[in-house]
Parts: C-alpha cells; sequence; structure tokens
C-alpha cells in the first residue's frame, strides 16, 4: 500500500483519498504519516502548520483503520487526517489564535465545527497559521511568523486563513476549515489558487463552549466558519458534515439547503461585476478574470455584465463600520482605539476606524438598516440571475512587507499604479460578507508575474449549493487547481 501513498496523491482532492480508504487502496495510517513527512519537509518553508498532535493522531488512524476493515465508518469522512485553522478550539491541542497571550491555552472541549469533524471520521492532526486574533489580510505574528505563499515565497499567503490556503496548496492537508469575516477565507484562497467557500451567516454554528478565554466568547457579525480545499466536491463534502442547527435549535428546526439552481452550464443566468471605478484592479488580474468569462461564454453559459443597484463606495464604508463595531471590546487590539478621541476630522481610515470602534448601538442599528435594504437589493438581484461572477481582491498575492508580514489597518499598497488604503483589498469580500452572502472562490488563471487568480462567485442566501455548482463548471471549463511546482 506505501507505493500508492507518493508524490500526486497528496494533491488528491479529500474526495478522492476518502474512496481510495474506502476501498481499501491505502490506509488512514499511511495517508496521515504521508502529510506528516510533507510537513516534516515542507513546513520549515512555507510555515503553514504550527502546531502539531501526532500521537493522538496515530491513535486514531489507527482505529479509524479497525473500523474501515470491519466496514463500520463513523461518518463520511472516516480516517481523512485534516487541519484546521488556529482560531478553531480543539481539545487537547492549543488554541492561540496567532496571539502569545494565548500560547498557554488548551480547550477542554472541542469547538462545534471541530466536534462535528470529529464526529465525521476526520482526524484533525495540526493547526494551520493566523495573524493574531485575525485581524490582518496576510499571516504574519509575532509567536509563529508569517506564513508564506507555496507559489512564490516572498509573497503573503493571505489572511487570516493564510496558514489553511497555504497548507491545502502545498499538500500538506487535504482539507481545511477557516474563518470569514473580512475576506479571511476567500483571500487566502484567491492568493494561493485553491478553493475556498464562504458560507451564507448561521449556516455552520460555532457557539462559546464555556472554558473560552477573553476574545472567544461569541460569535462576531458576518463571521462564518467555512472548508478550503483543492476541489468544489470537497466543500460540498465539508458543507454537508458542518452545517446544520445546534445547542438544542434542532429541536424545532432541520437544515435542507436547497440543490443547484441549474442541470446545466448553459441553463445558468449569470452576472458579471469586474470593474468599478472607485476601486482599481491590477490590469493583469483583471485580464485573466475576463479571460475566464470569456471562455465561460464560449462554453455555452449566459453571462451578462450586471449588478445590483449598490454604490461600492457607500457598502465597504458600512462594511468597514460593521466590521471593526462588531470585533468586540475583548481584543485588545480594539481598546486603544476605542479610547482614541472621537473628534477625529475627515473621511481618513484612521477616522473611520475610530467611529466605528465608537459605534452606539442606535448607530449600529442605522448601519444595519442600510445592510438590510442591500439584502432586499441583492434579493430582488437573485431573482433575474443564479450567481454573480466578480473579483476576490484587487490584487494577486502581494509581497511581505518588510520582509516578516506586518502591516496595520493604516497601511497603504500598490494597487494599479495607485497607493490605496490597505483595507481596499477587503472591499469585494465585504461587499458580499456584509449581506450574509454565500460564495466559493474558483481558480481562474494566473497573473503576468504567474501568481493564481481566483474568481469569486457569489449566490442568493442559503443557496450554497449554486455557488458551488458554479466553481465545479468552472472547473471543467478551466482546468482547476493548478500544483506549485516547488511543492511537487
Amino acid at each position: 500500500m506505501s507505493g500508492h501513498v507518493t508524490g500526486q496523491l497528496a494533491f488528491e482532492p479529500a474526495s478522492v483519498l476518502l474512496r481510495h480508504l474506502r476501498a481499501g487502496r491505502v490506509s488512514s495510517r499511511e495517508l496521515l504519516e504521508m502529510h506528516l513527512r510533507r510537513v516534516s519537509e515542507l513546513n520549515p518553508v512555507v510555515n503553514a502548520v504550527v502546531a502539531v498532535n501526532e500521537q493522538r493522531a496515530r491513535r486514531e488512524a489507527d482505529e479509524a483503520d479497525a473500523r474501515l476493515a470491519r466496514n463500520e465508518p463513523r461518518g463520511p469522512l472516516e480516517g481523512l487526517p485534516m487541519t484546521v485553522k488556529d482560531s478553531l478550539r480543539t481539545a487537547g491541542l492549543r488554541t492561540t489564535i496567532g496571539s502569545k497571550a494565548l500560547s498557554g491555552y488548551v480547550p477542554a472541549v472541542d469547538c462545534a465545527p471541530v466536534a462535528r469533524l470529529r464526529a465525521a471520521g476526520a482526524i484533525i492532526f495540526g493547526k494551520t497559521n493566523m495573524p493574531a486574533f485575525g485581524l490582518d489580510i496576510q499571516t504574519y505574528n509575532p509567536m509563529f511568523g508569517a506564513t508564506s505563499n507555496p507559489w512564490d515565497l516572498r509573497r503573503t499567503s493571505g489572511g487570516s486563513s493564510g496558514g489553511s490556503a497555504a497548507a491545502i496548496a502545498a499538500g500538506l492537508s487535504p482539507l481545511e476549515v477557516g474563518g470569514d469575516m473580512g475576506g479571511s477565507i476567500r483571500i487566502p484562497a484567491h492568493y494561493c489558487g485553491v478553493y475556498g467557500h464562504k458560507p451564507s451567516y448561521g449556516l455552520i454554528p460555532d457557539p462559546p463552549t464555556g472554558d473560552e478565554p477573553a476574545g472567544f466568547e461569541s460569535a462576531a457579525d458576518i463571521n462564518v466558519r467555512g472548508p478550503i480545499a483543492r476541489h468544489p466536491d470537497d466543500l460540498d463534502l465539508a458543507l454537508d458534515v458542518l452545517a446544520g442547527p445546534h445547542g438544542g435549535e434542532e429541536k424545532a428546526w432541520r437544515l435542507s439547503l436547497p440543490r443547484p439552481r441549474r442541470d446545466s452550464l448553459s441553463e445558468y443566468r449569470l452576472a458579471v461585476w469586474l470593474a468599478d471605478p472607485a476601486f482599481p484592479s491590477a490590469p493583469d488580474m483583471e485580464k485573466v478574470l475576463r479571460n475566464a468569462i470569456t471562455s465561460l461564454r464560449e462554453a455555452g453559459a449566459r453571462v451578462d455584465d450586471a449588478h445590483p443597484e449598490l454604490s461600492l463606495p457607500d457598502v465597504h464604508r458600512d462594511f468597514l463600520t460593521l466590521l471593526i463595531s462588531g470585533l468586540g471590546p475583548a481584543i485588545p487590539y480594539q481598546r486603544p482605539i476605542s479610547r482614541s478621541p472621537a473628534g477625529i476630522p475627515g473621511d481618513s481610515t484612521l477616522a473611520r476606524i475610530v467611529r466605528a470602534a465608537r459605534l452606539d448601538h442606535a448607530g449600529w442599528l442605522r448601519v444595519n438598516d442600510r445592510r438590510q435594504a442591500y439584502r432586499q437589493r441583492w434579493q430582488a438581484f437573485f431573482e433575474r440571475y443564479d450567481a454573480l461572477l466578480c473579483p476576490v481582491a484587487p490584487t494577486a498575492a502581494p509581497f511581505h512587507h518588510n520582509g516578516n508580514g506586518t502591516r496595520t489597518a493604516l497601511s497603504r499598497v500598490d494597487i494599479a499604479d495607485h497607493r490605496r488604503p490597505y483595507l481596499d483589498q477587503t472591499v469585494w469580500a465585504g461587499l458580499v460578507g456584509l449581506a450574509y452572502l454565500p460564495s466559493t472562490v474558483a481558480p481562474a488563471g494566473f497573473s503576468d508575474s504567474g501568481l493564481p487568480v481566483g474568481m469569486q462567485i457569489v449566490g442568493p442566501y442559503l443557496e450554497d449549493r449554486t455557488t458551488i455548482d458554479v466553481a465545479r463548471r468552472l472547473a471543467d471549463i478551466l482546468g482547476g487547481f493548478s500544483l506549485p511546482p516547488q511543492c511537487a
């Protein structure tokens, strides 16, 4: 069997590995050892995995093999080794959220997503890197350092699920679960050339377990958990395991997500919104997305240039307000901002951050009212179209900042030959997250520098199966995930 656990098997989709496990062509222990070897060999360079529990993982792999031999799998992920983002609480394995202040925190119980993964038979063998408290769109923290992009080690893997996306792209793990509030699944998936799914808000529960330190007590507005993988089928697989009621809700309701809206590519009614004058994108990245749209049309898809009746600058303003105000005073980074003078004039990034951090409840309700109006416009739009195709971020993966990945929300970056606010990288992600909509990121091609470029596929609320299906059909046309040459 060990002859099978080499080379390309490390880059097979999780669904394919599970078929191998069920057929007895490979064992769970062999898959685990293969991934542990890859972590040992490649992780010192990529720095995606920050904690490993080899002893427990080996014991669980052997137990999974015994159940598979008896044809008694616990669930659809039986025997699959995988990793999760370091913000997901894992019993017996420390969870730091990238912060030195939590370097000794070892949860007593799993969070709901991890518990569901384990109940389905998955073997959580490690945790992946993230910026401290998830407050960056790069992955760097003083405790573990920066995670590099497998396509170019000089560049970031994105954030805050940057370790997750890098681990998937480098073949260190076959499936990941991260979190997304400001694009934290979607931006890393785009930068690293993998698939990521931001579920409809509330679809995957992650309530407090009772032993959390500050910063964990409650689910934040906009924030969701979601899968990262190398194939759209794996996103569907993970969604089946992770989504559904929790904590007594199952007494009253059941989750039944609708199937994809259409049965073939030619039946889909797609819209595309690739550019906005207020937020320019890098020309080579926009070219990749336009070429992908051309390929879709040539394959028989109907794709119109159309988008909801929304002002992208207005939506971005309200997104940042709810994002920052929703982070909570328990997060240490928030406290100095919330004590800053309220009277900073103008519309600078600093002024917006301070106003949002000091927002009272009445102010929050006013912004939330605008959010509900945006949601109504999205709903009307999706009566005419099945999905919207748009960018994930305005550039491909940028270089590490100052060699180590550190940036602040007040930094500026080069976008389309202009110095732009750093938080402009979140504009397309925020457009979707603010409205609680599902979004799937699919590889669409490569920039002039050879960097991956992702397409964001946005769908109606709770119609997650549709966005994943469109990603699947896009993979059939464009080829899907490509293996980073230096990780083979």
